[in-house]
């Protein structure tokens, strides 16, 4: 997820648009390399339009929202759930709803501008504590129960959270690692603390802090394809809604 492809496409449409322009106004060129690049600048104009307001595709290059997300998940992201921003700038133009404990967010970590995808688990005001694996919020425990599925690593365990009404799984270890054993912190206003659901396999806000609401790039509802391997054949079995 690190290429800024809203960026390129902000860039490619800017040149259409004025080599438009200027076979419209100046050389009105019937054929040739103005008219043709041109006549790009509705197309990249649509798909811009639709890319940075309404839904943005994604595919998972990490194992850190295993068992969620898998290497090679397509995904799609929302991006007026939070609100209609500026595509590059990010700047909100018109307020829509706000984050709700649960959702699965792809944003920009407050470190660097590469786009990471993690569980929202602490609301602004919030006091996170995570204490031999299990999530505490504001004292009240995020109850886990086994669950009969084969993890995806050895000496690991698949679980299923409740996180304040959401129900989703995840992995952790049976032993806790460093992530999981003893953390504490508490939730600025204006941010927002992401977790992994593989939890002890991931970079997260126990790592560099909370994410600034500014940085916040849409909600991922739902899956469409995996495809993991240029040699091998997509697949559709995984598709549905993001839990």
């Amino acid at each position: 997820m690190d290429l800024n492809f809203e960026l390129i496409l902000s860039i490619l449409f800017l040149l259409a648009g004025a080599f438009w322009l200027l076979n419209k106004f100046v050389v009105k060129q019937q054929e040739g390399l103005i008219e043709f690049t041109g006549s790009l600048a509705p197309v990249l104009g649509l798909v811009l339009l639709l890319r940075s307001f309404v839904i943005e595709p994604f595919q998972i290059p990490s194992q850190s929202m295993v068992p969620t997300l898998k290497v090679g998940d397509f995904i799609l992201v929302s991006k007026w759930t939070y609100g209609i921003r500026l595509p590059v700038l990010r700047t909100k133009l018109l307020e829509v709803g706000s984050p709700q404990r649960g959702d699965v967010l792809v944003f920009f970590p407050p470190h660097e501008d590469r786009y990471f995808i993690k569980r929202l688990v602490g609301l602004p005001g919030d006091e996170v504590r995570v204490l031999n694996g299990v999530v505490y919020i504001n004292g009240d425990e995020m109850v886990q129960s086994a669950v009969a599925e084969k993890p995806g690593a050895p000496r690991s365990m698949v679980m299923s959270e409740n996180l304040t009404g959401v129900e989703h799984r995840l992995q952790r270890r049976t032993v806790a690692t460093r992530l999981s054993h003893n953390f504490a912190a508490d939730v600025p206003e204006g941010h927002y603390f992401m977790m992994g659901d593989n939890r002890d396999n991931s970079s997260d806000s126990r790592v560099w802090g909370p994410v600034p609401e500014d940085r916040i790039v849409g909600k991922a509802f739902a899956r469409w394809m995996f495809w993991n391997d240029f040699l091998s054949v997509p697949s559709f079995e995984r598709a549905g809604k993001i839990q």
